[in-house]
């Protein structure tokens, strides 16, 4: 029973609630989907891809 019960804590993900870029808290209104990600905007969603970009 007890592996039954880690994996199903290991599906469930958290609600993810701040923006990944400037860490502002996420409102329902205005959220910015993209890549199984929220961003506050679509501003903070370039700006993640940016560190990305330069390492390649």
């Amino acid at each position: 029973m007890a592996t039954n019960e880690s994996a199903e804590a290991a599906k469930v993900q958290e609600k993810q609630t701040n923006c990944l870029a400037c860490n502002k808290p996420l409102k329902k209104i205005k959220q910015y989907y993209r890549n199984q990600k929220y961003y506050c905007s679509k501003k903070c969603w370039k700006k993640s891809l940016k560190p990305k970009e330069e390492q390649q």
